[in-house]
């Protein structure tokens, strides 16, 4: 499966900015600003995100630490990830960018104070053991942050489920050229555990003193936290 995440993500790198913004209108941006702020990252912190695609989260955390703090960003695809460094030099930022995959994470134990991801935990062959690579790399007492689709509840969930069926994949493969990859991204929203179900299994890799979550729009989104032993 990593291989032909790895090609649809590669097949949609030009204009995967474009469309997370047409597509969420924008709303992806404060979730990340969310995140970061909900990870409690200050100034001269290290974190890492993983799954970083062109950057964003990156960039916003780099923000929050500052020209003292480090970030190191990660992607399994070379194509998505090669945007990113412009990104951050139009804003004068210091960012470090590598190929890798967040299953098999290449730092030592104990490096960071914080590990990220966002809307990329759900599209791994294993997301338990993301999860403790992920705490792996933490210094004890450090955080994972997840950032990930949910299923909404109460009312919204029924015009969610149309646009998610009908206009993502419309829009998505019109401007993509690749429509099976945004019909892939839709159901895996709608499949991966959410809520509960995911701080369950945050709460089995044993890596964690305390899991939580908070919830967006109503379950579009989830924020979830992870304190690490």
């Amino acid at each position: 499966m990593s291989e032909e995440v790895r090609r649809m993500f590669s097949s949609i790198a030009d204009r995967y900015d474009l469309l997370n913004t047409v597509l969420s209108l924008g709303i992806h941006h404060r979730w990340r600003k969310k995140t970061v702020k909900a990870s409690g990252a200050r100034q001269g912190m290290s974190v890492l995100d993983c799954a970083t695609g062109t950057g964003d989260l990156a960039i916003a955390f780099k923000k929050a630490v500052g020209s003292k703090g480090k970030v190191t960003g990660t992607d399994f695809s070379a194509e998505m990830i090669r945007k990113a460094p412009e990104k951050a030099g139009r804003l004068d930022m210091k960012i470090e960018w590598q190929v890798a995959d967040a299953m098999n994470l290449p730092f030592d134990d104990q490096t960071y104070d914080i590990s990220s991801i966002a809307f990329g935990i759900r599209n791994v062959d294993d997301p338990k053991h993301v999860l403790r690579e992920m705490a792996r790399v933490v210094k004890p007492n450090g955080k994972v942050m997840v950032l990930e689709f949910g299923q909404p509840e109460g009312l919204i969930k029924y015009p969610y489920r149309w646009h998610s069926k009908y206009i993502i994949p419309k829009i998505g493969g019109w401007i993509s050229g690749n429509r099976q990859a945004y019909e892939y991204l839709p159901e895996t929203s709608a499949a991966f555990p959410a809520g509960g179900a995911f701080l369950r299994m945050m709460k089995q890799t044993t890596c964690f003193e305390e899991c939580s979550s908070t919830s967006l729009m109503s379950g579009i989104a989830y924020i979830y936290t992870g304190i690490v032993r």
